[in-house]
């Protein structure tokens, strides 16, 4: 007999019916709709629904939660609703129709560029080091630096350039691959294409610029000449030669008999790639790149480039909570590449400081208010480092006000940096430690513009939230006496009869702290979330498994004794990984011991295709047990720390 058969039919019904459904699926804990018209589905009335816990739409998907029992529910209304359901991928791909042109190609950017991240930002850094020690010359009355003076610092920022020109030069190299990598083809191809670019066959593109025409080299073909010109740094004729070999290959593939397509496919691929990059996309790519470039860079040095930067400083934060940001990567890289530096990027670490800076305001008002602190202080520090999600996430946008003193902030100092031309080598570490990628020049400059960051929204966050922020905002519930604790019900001192171990190794965190708003905001329970630093999974106690998500491996449910259920993800959103870098180590149905492994997953693979590896561990359900409390803000052993104590 159906368990959800009323509620299946109310679903259909106020989410606009079979016609108004493109594609579903489900992942642990959601059913995710792509719908054909969202307006038609009626919100309010739908979290009315006795198994819906509430909805949200994120990626062009519609979601409703459902909770452990979403694999039942998504079975019953599947095949209520005659509809055939479909993978995480392609639910994925129809919510991509769902996006404006801008959306989809500011999408992509962000999954092109998100793998590159890590690298830019260690090239970034090392620059900086190099930096300091053979360009500032701290000795012999300013004229020697620290490689002038000793052999071993000396052969340092010589053996140092081998890392900033594989991350910098040879960049094409890293794009091709993550758009094959992104677009699903044969990733090994498109290494090679962009090896091709970068070959040292080529006149070095950096190169190109000081050498006489009549010198550069050029493949005679009797016929026509090619320039044998590389594109060492080139981010739009790397991007676009990336995505020629992507459609090649696609199309090889859809019209290639399967017998010769090992023979065929990469052949007519990459070598058709290859003569279209050298002879048309890369001459065409490296055109629009420059013209990206000037136009910023003449924009910001232009009579109105203070204005320009005031602009950019104070909208670059709301910038960055639409996704549109990933934009300034390919531009900075881009002005990295064409005029030896940015100065773009001072502006994006100098709106970091100020956001961080508002939030840091925030934990100074908040300071009796535990709850708060438990966002506020590692909000602050993540800013500071250049991380700005969760201070402008968990911070700043709920209560407003810090977002624009922040924004204020932002503006004067952008206007201060640019005014003075602070220039970065490249890419860098955002906030505080951005000025390791300043060039020496303008440390004095951006130094200024910095303690404007910093003091500017601090002051007028103070000035604005002592007057806004509710008594209870400030000093938090009288029954919250204990940091990084959240009781339900339990008096203190109270001893509980059942604890539940960290099933991971590292940093546990409030449940409010994780990026995702069901877990969050507790809409599936309450709960604590660990940041690991071990790569599996074990169980918090004894129970049984309740559920898994056999098909994916990145969850599963268990229930203890008493009743109580516990809810265990991996990661955020991993659902979309497909199973890669999940391997599940227990059966439903399987009863399992404290310690026992449960899921054995990959955090490099997580971090590489764009997701936190933050793991939750959500009480879906309190059983038979009275109260529950909740511990975070330590560093947990796996199978040894206690997280969560039942009584």
């Amino acid at each position: 007999m159906a368990k959800y058969t009323e509620d299946v039919r109310q679903l259909l019904e106020l989410i606009g019916g079979k016609e108004n459904i493109q594609a579903v699926s489900h992942c642990m804990t959601r059913m995710r709709f792509v719908l054909v018209d969202e307006k038609k589905a009626d919100a309010r009335a739908i979290e009315k629904i006795r198994s819906v816990k509430g909805t949200f739409t994120q990626a062009g998907q519609y979601q409703v939660i459902i909770g452990n029992d979403v694999a039942v529910f998504y079975n019953e209304f599947t095949a209520y609703a005659g509809i055939e359901g479909v993978s995480k991928d392609a639910v994925k791909a129809a919510a991509r129709t769902n996006q404006n042109p801008l959306q989809k190609i500011m999408s992509a950017l962000g999954e092109i560029f998100a793998p590159l991240i890590p690298a830019l930002i260690c090239g970034g850094l090392v620059l900086g080091f190099r930096n300091i020690i053979g360009e500032i010359n701290f000795f012999a009355d300013g004229t020697k630096s620290l490689a002038d003076i000793s052999q071993f610092w000396a052969g340092t920022y010589s053996f140092l350039w081998l890392i900033g020109e594989a991350v910098f030069h040879l960049l094409p190299v890293g794009i091709v691959w993550s758009i094959t990598k992104k677009m699903g083809t044969t990733q090994i191809l498109g290494i090679i294409l962009g090896l091709t670019l970068v070959s040292s066959q080529l006149l070095n593109g950096f190169s190109v610029a000081d050498t006489a025409a009549s010198d550069i080299p050029v493949w005679d073909f009797g016929f026509a000449k090619v320039e044998m010109i590389g594109y060492q740094g080139q981010v739009i004729a790397a991007m676009m030669a990336g995505f020629v070999l992507v459609y090649l290959e696609k199309f090889f593939k859809k019209h290639c008999p399967e017998v010769i397509s090992m023979i065929v496919v990469p052949f007519c691929s990459l070598v058709p790639a290859v003569i279209i990059a050298h002879t048309v996309v890369g001459p065409i790519g490296w055109k629009i790149g420059d013209a990206i470039a000037n136009i910023v860079y003449n924009g910001l040095m232009s009579p109105f480039g203070v204005a320009f930067a005031g602009v950019f400083g104070l909208l670059y934060a709301p910038i960055v909570m639409t996704g549109l940001h990933h934009m300034t990567n390919a531009i900075d890289s881009q002005l990295t590449n064409l005029y030896d530096g940015t100065i773009l990027w001072p502006m994006i670490a100098l709106s970091n400081i100020a956001q961080g800076s508002a939030v840091l305001a925030m934990s100074v008002l908040q300071k009796r208010n535990e709850r708060a602190q438990q966002v506020n202080i590692p909000a602050c520090i993540s800013c500071y480092l250049g991380v700005t999600e969760p201070a402008l996430f968990g911070v700043n946008l709920k209560y407003g006000f810090p977002l624009v003193c922040g924004m204020v902030g932002s503006a004067i100092a952008a206007m201060i940096s640019v005014g003075a031309g602070v220039q970065a080598f490249s890419i860098g570490v955002g906030g505080l430690p951005g000025i390791l990628s300043i060039k020496p020049a303008f440390y004095l400059y951006f130094l200024t513009a910095m303690a404007v960051a910093i003091v500017v929204p601090f002051v007028l966050t103070m000035a604005v939230g002592s007057r806004k922020l509710s008594k209870e905002a400030l000093c938090g519930e009288e029954s919250e006496e204990l940091p990084q604790t959240e009781s339900i019900g339990a008096e203190s001192g109270e001893k509980a009869s059942v604890e539940l171990k960290a099933g991971l190794t590292g940093r546990v965190i409030p449940i409010s702290e994780v990026p995702d708003e069901v877990f969050s905001q507790c809409v599936m329970g309450n709960g604590i979330a660990i940041e690991p630093e071990s790569d599996t999974v074990v169980s918090p106690a004894d129970a049984e498994v309740g559920v898994v998500m056999a098909d994916t491996g990145h969850a599963c449910g268990l229930v203890l004794d008493n009743g109580a259920e516990l809810l265990i993800h991996v990661g955020i959103d991993t659902v979309d990984m497909g199973g890669d870098g999940f391997e599940l180590l227990v059966k439903e149905g399987e009863a399992v011991k404290q310690g026992q492994p449960l899921i054995r997953f990959d955090p490099e693979k997580i971090r590489a295709a764009g997701h936190p590896t933050v793991t939750v561990f959500i009480v879906t359900d309190e059983g038979n047990y009275e109260t529950a409390e909740y511990l975070s803000g330590m560093d947990g052993k796996a199978g040894e720390t206690t997280v969560i104590r039942f009584a």
